[in-house]
């Protein structure tokens, strides 16, 4: 038995209205690199008011609150609403209206990470979306090197290490010279930032390279392993003393040499200055004058009445007369008057000295 509803069927009309054909979803970029955002949408017959876009940052860290950093309204676009983007973040399209909302975020930072929202009305219609954005650091500044004496026998460790890049982190080690002889233990630890090199051998030497890896890049670094022979420690240590040692006479015998040249120096002024103490004053022109007359006179008491005249009158005339005007006056003390016994005792021997006019003649 059948039985109808006695209730009417309604026929409910569906109407589009505007919607965001862009799904949501994840893009992870490389720091400095330009993300592409898109946000492409459609309008119904029914979307009459006017168009708004707007875009907006979620930044990672909760405690910050959502920030608009572009919007298009009233036929305008402001790109000036976040200082941290500003002059990095445009839309792809020059017409809007024509359904794409999409965006570029150029020269991208760490500070860009977080969940941008795209929001689109045209009344009485309303769509928005949500895109997760990651954004990386390539490795960079990778660095090959060797912790440890490549010796044979000894163990030392192969080590890559990246300057800066986000994790997580791949390795890859190669033996470039000859991969055919690459040691069978290091095969445990050909993706790891550290290989272990037990009882090293000669046939660990070779070229390796380490290729480190992350979802947005990669870097590689080179590093030549040469094992050689032990070394003569002894030897080695024995040569360093007496480099040591001969080092220290170098410096010993410098520091000798200034010192005995600065007691040079200061021997040579104190003995400058001794001579310039002992020298005695130059005589006078007064005293020299007086010495050449005392020394005429002198002569004149050996000579003979007859030659006195002619050399008067020429040894007189060759005293410079300047030297007598030139010289100062000083005070004359009166000779001291000896009775004639007392100049017997004393040894003093008569002498005659002829008188002589004014006029030179001797009388």
């Amino acid at each position: 038995m059948v039985t109808r509803s006695s209730r009417p069927w309604k026929i409910q009309k569906f109407t589009r209205s505007l919607s965001i054909t862009t799904p949501d979803q994840m893009i992870e970029k490389a720091k400095g690199e330009t993300a592409y955002l898109p946000c492409k949408f459609t309008l119904s017959p029914d979307d009459q008011g006017p168009l708004d876009i707007e875009w907006l940052l979620s930044p990672a860290d909760n405690q910050k609150v959502d920030q608009v950093i572009i919007l298009y309204s009233g036929d305008k676009i402001y790109d000036d609403y976040y200082q941290d983007l500003k002059g990095r973040v445009h839309f792809t399209s020059s017409d809007l209206k024509a359904g794409d909302a999409s965006i570029n975020v150029t020269n991208l930072q760490l500070s860009d990470i977080g969940t941008y929202q795209c929001k689109v009305k045209k009344a009485p219609g309303v769509a928005n979306k949500k895109i997760q954005l990651t954004v990386l650091v390539k490795p960079s500044g990778t660095r090959c090197y060797i912790d440890g004496s490549e010796e044979i026998g000894s163990d030392f460790k192969l080590k890559c290490e990246p300057k800066e890049g986000s994790l997580p982190l791949q390795y890859e080690w190669q033996k470039v010279s000859d991969p055919q002889k690459l040691p069978t233990s290091w095969l445990a630890e050909m993706t790891s930032s550290v290989i272990n090199v037990k009882n090293a051998s000669t046939e660990y030497s070779g070229t390796y390279s380490c290729t480190v890896r992350n979802r947005v890049g990669s870097d590689q670094c080179l590093l030549s392993l040469d094992v050689v022979p032990p070394s003569n420690r002894a030897g080695t240590i024995a040569g360093a003393i007496i480099g040591t040692l001969c080092a220290l006479l170098v410096i010993g015998f410098i520091i000798f040499c200034c010192l005995k040249k600065r007691r040079e120096e200061k021997y040579e002024k104190e003995v400058h200055h001794d001579i310039r103490e002992d020298v005695p004053p130059p005589k006078s022109r007064t005293s020299t004058a007086r010495s050449y007359i005392g020394s005429n006179h002198s002569s004149l008491g050996s000579m003979s009445p007859s030659n006195m005249e002619g050399y008067s009158k020429t040894q007189y005339n060759q005293v410079p007369s300047e030297d007598f005007e030139r010289a100062p006056q000083s005070p004359t003390l009166p000779p001291a008057k000896v009775a004639a016994p007392n100049l017997s005792r004393m040894g003093a021997v008569p002498v005659m000295i002829p008188a002589q006019s004014k006029d030179g003649s001797i009388v």
